[in-house]
């Protein structure tokens, strides 16, 4: 705008969309407040998920009758799994308990989560009981806890893991129009208490060195990372300064995404996960790239 009083104008319009960043940050602490009075709601019926997975409660006939669709199916997975589970029936002649590696299987349905999977974090997941989602109290900063409850097992001592989500839901009063809703800061792992030997986040390797002088050569063996889901807990640190190396932002971003993800359609929609239905869901709301391209007129 190059008119002095126009531009004035504008200026006070500005102000004003500034002013609506701060009601609408008023706004998403109050979904907040609703989100954590829901959760309240909700989290009976998801310890009773629980307790059905892990075979502490059987439900009732009446709680097991369900009328499918005629078309709905089971996924090509799940029929190898209910086969494999017979196979095992036959072997055993003993029904499985709950409903075996229900939390693994929703990982490994899941491409955001199935790619952070290896071979070795499977058997650990066997033993993942469930997953809740935590709320700040009233009055605290906002955050959100995720929290993996364990069974005991070989691998590590810890029952309960956990990743808490630190969010900001103000304008940045350097760039108050970049405001879009809570948007999280930071987050904080765990310590995992590993059995000795079993701490899959880190590999031995050997490497060969040569004595400049000498030229003798040595064999050194070094620990280094792994490559493993738990690294799950143990994010980067975030420096007082903000400033991160790019490796370490993308590491973060890939974490939040993730974080929220778990929060937002993992736990509420756990046993459609499972079976592949929300998988489906999911995929409907995205059209294959390049389709338009067909509709161009060309020469």
């Amino acid at each position: 705008v190059s008119i002095p009083v126009v531009k004035r104008r504008v200026n006070a319009l500005k102000n004003l969309q500034v002013k609506c960043a701060h009601i609408e940050a008023k706004f998403y602490e109050e979904v907040h407040e609703l989100e954590r009075k829901y959760a309240a709601l909700y989290q009976p019926l998801f310890d009773k998920r629980s307790d059905i997975v892990k075979a502490a409660y059987e439900p009732t006939e009446e709680e097991c009758e369900w009328k499918a669709d005629e078309e709905e199916e089971l996924t090509e997975e799940m029929k190898e799994k209910a086969k494999v589970e017979e196979e095992k029936k036959d072997e055993e002649k003993e029904d499985p308990k709950g409903v075996p590696e229900f939390w693994l299987t929703v990982f490994k349905n899941v491409d955001l989560l199935s790619d952070m999977l290896q071979e070795h974090d499977e058997p650990i997941l066997k033993h993942l009981q469930d997953i809740k989602v935590k709320f700040s109290d009233p009055g605290q900063p906002m955050s959100f806890s995720l929290e993996f409850n364990f069974e005991p097992n070989e691998f590590f001592t810890n029952t309960l893991l956990t990743k808490t989500y630190k969010m900001r839901s103000e304008p940045d009063e350097n760039d108050p129009f970049s405001f879009d809703g809570p948007e999280i800061m930071g987050c904080t792992g765990c310590t995992i208490d590993w059995t000795k030997g079993k701490n899959i986040t880190l590999k031995t390797i050997k490497k060969k060195q040569k004595h400049k002088g000498r030229g003798t050569v040595r064999t050194v063996t070094k620990t280094v990372p792994n490559d493993s889901f738990f690294n799950f807990f143990t994010p980067p640190d975030v420096p007082e300064s903000g400033d991160l190396d790019e490796d370490s932002e993308a590491v973060l971003a890939a974490d939040f995404e993730i974080g929220h993800f778990i929060r937002e359609r993992i736990v509420p929609r756990a046993v459609l996960y499972f079976t592949g239905e929300a998988i489906e869901d999911d995929d409907d709301d995205y059209d294959e790239e390049g389709e338009e391209a067909d509709d161009e007129v060309r020469p």
